[in-house]
């Protein structure tokens, strides 16, 4: 049943002491610090396996335990004779979802040690040479999430031929992986956005049959009227079909041209062309939920890397929310 109260949006007015903030910002920078030393000794482990140096390890306070390699061949198919299915490879190399890189496999895409394979259960290795449309491609060795609260005027791609901002000039050099944008928000509307190189993730969070959910706080250039407020809740027939919200609400009671809806349909402008056909400007849009995640303490402009625990929630998310 749809709802049209304010109070559906109020949750995201709320804000939390500074102290709150920055106690918040400490802990997840803490973390991800935590995180990165782990990718990195991990890395260095490798490197001493293959080349037959001793792995220091940790063990009790301050002591240390030394254990000399004396087969690193061995150590080495070891690490690299963990087999996936092919399409898993591509997706986890952020290339794509899975079920697209089933797709490109299937259409004689995809090389393995320079062979064409069609098969995407074929099972692949760190060792094996795979490459998408002539290129390479390599596992993401450090899964990055990060949460970006988007500015206007930035276009949600990896890069534009008109040099146009996009959001990884914003993003920097957060991390050496290669990350892009889960979804697209265009240029003129702001708010959350996640970027990662999980390609999975990415395509389970854009499928439409999971009907991942968004909230929009909408400004109008003219008060919404009751009856195109009741018309929108029952659907409107846009050029590419009806389009339906599942909650719409006035974000402030005393000025209705400010207006919020959820929504979880992921057709191209769907929110602005509803509003559009009832012969309304939208003079802002902003993004306050994607799966989950809001853009709380997240000043417009900047980012942060997901908590492990939004990175689970992600991953498991039921249907629908």
């Amino acid at each position: 049943m749809k709802k049209s109260t304010a109070g559906q949006f109020a949750k995201f007015a709320k804000k939390k002491s500074n102290a709150a903030i920055k106690e918040g910002f400490k802990q997840e920078k803490r973390a991800y610090k935590k995180e990165r030393a782990a990718f990195f000794e991990q890395q260095k482990a490798e490197q001493r396996a293959k080349t037959g140096q001793p792995i220091v390890s940790k063990t009790g306070k301050g002591k240390a335990k030394e254990t000399v390699i004396t087969n690193p061949v061995n150590i080495e198919r070891a690490i690299t004779d963990d087999k996936m299915p092919l399409n898993k490879f591509i997706a986890h190399a952020g290339v794509c979802g899975r079920r697209e890189a089933a797709e490109m496999v299937k259409q004689g895409l995809v090389k393995v040690n320079k062979t064409v394979i069609n098969e995407p259960g074929f099972k692949v290795s760190h060792a094996d040479e795979v490459s998408v449309n002539g290129k390479r491609v390599y596992l993401a060795k450090n899964l990055v999430y990060i949460l970006l609260n988007k500015p206007k005027d930035y276009i949600t791609t990896t890069s534009d031929p008109q040099k146009r901002k996009t959001v990884l000039d914003i993003i920097g050099k957060a991390t050496p992986e290669r990350v892009y944008p889960v979804g697209r928000l265009d240029r003129n509307t702001s708010g959350v956005l996640l970027l990662t190189n999980d390609g999975e993730l990415s395509q389970k969070l854009t499928h439409p049959s999971n009907q991942i959910k968004k909230v929009y706080h909408v400004t109008l250039n003219k008060p919404l009227e009751k009856g195109h407020f009741e018309q929108i809740l029952k659907g409107v027939v846009l050029e590419d079909g009806p389009a339906n919200v599942d909650v719409l609400a006035y974000a402030d009671i005393k000025d209705k041209t400010q207006i919020g809806v959820e929504i979880h349909s992921g057709r191209n402008r769907i929110v602005r062309r509803i509003f559009e056909s009832l012969g309304y400007d939208v003079k802002n849009l902003d993004r306050v939920v994607f799966a989950g995640l809001t853009k709380k303490n997240v000043e417009r402009g900047k980012y942060r890397f997901l908590t492990e625990k939004e990175v689970r929630d992600l991953k498991y998310f039921k249907k629908g929310k």
